[in-house]
């Protein structure tokens, strides 16, 4: 049925300068979850690279935007019109600095707090009610004289191996967060997952 198909969208930019960056940490999500279930996202659609499986009985559909992260909503209003997918079916999976490294946080709605794929999809959709899983980076470190790498910058910027150490220690949790959004919905996700 048409209304139990999910969209699991992974923010990032396209191309192997940016593969193992900050500002990536979305498509690498997606590629593990993908990974976890023998999954290929080969496919090309609508400026996304795609694949589709069943999870938890359900019909999902995991995408990685090819249009850069600032244009990150016209991909995927694209495959949720196509697809018949509801808003509310959506997860959007992204970078936040605001939140310490390795952090995980769900939550059922928002403005882009800055992020400029988010406010991408929300231009694009029309509204704020999707639900986002944010995944924590950090800010740059300020040195004493108050300064510090810009944060454009930063993000953009690959990650240390203690911060890619640090991210694959993460994976199970966040696999468990978005089978439980699949199988129970945002606010069951937000209660078990927001509190680690």
């Amino acid at each position: 049925m048409a209304d139990r198909r999910f969209l699991l969208a992974g923010l990032g930019n396209p191309g192997r300068e940016y593969h193992l960056t900050r500002h990536n940490i979305g498509f690498l999500c997606i590629d593990h979850l993908a990974d976890s279930h023998g999954w290929r996202i080969d496919s090309l659609k609508m400026q996304g690279l795609y694949c589709q499986g069943r999870l938890a009985g359900t019909q999902i559909f995991l995408v990685k935007p090819q249009t850069y992260m600032n244009r990150s909503g016209e991909c995927i209003r694209s495959f949720l019109d196509y697809f018949k997918i509801p808003p509310e079916h959506l997860l959007v999976l992204h970078d936040d600095i605001d939140l310490a490294p390795g952090r995980i946080k769900l939550v059922a709605r928002g403005g882009a707090g800055g992020h400029n794929g988010i406010r991408s999809i929300i231009r694009h959709l029309g509204t704020q009610e999707f639900a986002r899983m944010k995944i924590g980076i950090g800010r740059p470190q300020v040195n004493p004289k108050g300064g510090g790498q810009p944060v454009d910058q930063f993000v953009l910027s690959r990650m240390s191996d203690d911060e890619r150490a640090l991210f694959d220690q993460r994976q199970s949790v966040i696999v468990e967060a978005i089978e439980l959004f699949v199988r129970e919905g945002i606010d069951t996700c937000m209660n078990r997952i927001n509190r680690r």
